[in-house]
């Protein structure tokens, strides 16, 4: 179990781990579950928060039928620094329910999505700097692909430039109150907590993400997370 860190002086901050899919793209396979290096995959996502200095504290939000086995691995991963909530019918629904599960008094909040399990220190950082800049901050990565746009029969109707172009990732980073304002105010099936931002006219800052940070989705990330996994490992030996 993660040592307690040592706070820094700057705000209150919590992390909001969204846990509540159904993993529907796996095969039949629970990907928050699955073994990942050894251990859950979920696990991962919990001890890069809990070792974080800056994160005082940290809600995972799960599905009612993963609840007890999300509930064991929080509690070895993370002791009582962690707890967790139970998600709604859609993600936004599942984030929202995470902030109102925060203490009083959290001036800034981290929302990461626990299936991408390789997140780090670097990130955490540069999306709270980021969110303290100017109220919200994502972690992305520029587009390197072709990117094509495709007409309803899937034939080709034009090349869109990548220049400008970013990949969303999380951890994004916000003010509390401004999230919840978003969360209260914009009313679409948003995925992605920054978008909301948008909506309101607030500022967002994209910070430097890595193609490391994948998102386990389909049954050959979980092989691709692990050599990620390993080759991090490798280099820190």
């Amino acid at each position: 179990m993660p040592k307690r860190p040592q706070r820094q002086p700057n705000g209150r901050t919590a992390a909001i781990i969204v846990a509540a899919g159904a993993s529907s793209r796996m095969k039949g396979v629970d990907k928050l579950l699955a073994p990942l290096g050894g251990r859950p995959l979920i696990t991962h996502s919990i001890e890069a928060f809990a070792r974080h200095p800056a994160v005082d504290e940290i809600v995972v939000v799960t599905s009612e039928a993963n609840a007890d086995a999300i509930r064991a691995v929080v509690d070895a991963t993370a002791g009582g620094r962690a707890r967790v909530v139970l998600g709604g019918p859609r993600r936004r629904d599942s984030v929202l329910n995470g902030l109102q599960a925060l203490t009083e008094g959290c001036d800034y909040v981290l929302v990461h999505d626990a299936a991408r399990p390789l997140v780090n220190a670097a990130m955490i950082d540069e999306a709270l700097e980021g969110a303290r800049e100017v109220g919200a901050a994502l972690c992305a990565v520029p587009v390197s692909d072709t990117v094509k746009r495709a007409d309803p029969s899937g034939r080709v109707s034009s090349t869109v430039t990548r220049e400008g172009l970013w990949l969303a990732q999380t951890p994004q980073a916000f003010r509390t109150d401004l999230l919840l304002r978003a969360h209260q105010t914009i009313d679409i099936n948003a995925t992605d907590d920054a978008a909301l931002i948008e909506l309101l006219g607030e500022p967002v800052k994209l910070v430097m993400g890595s193609t490391r940070n994948i998102k386990v989705t389909l049954p050959e990330d979980l092989a691709l997370a692990q050599a990620l996994l390993a080759a991090t490992k490798g280099e820190q030996d």
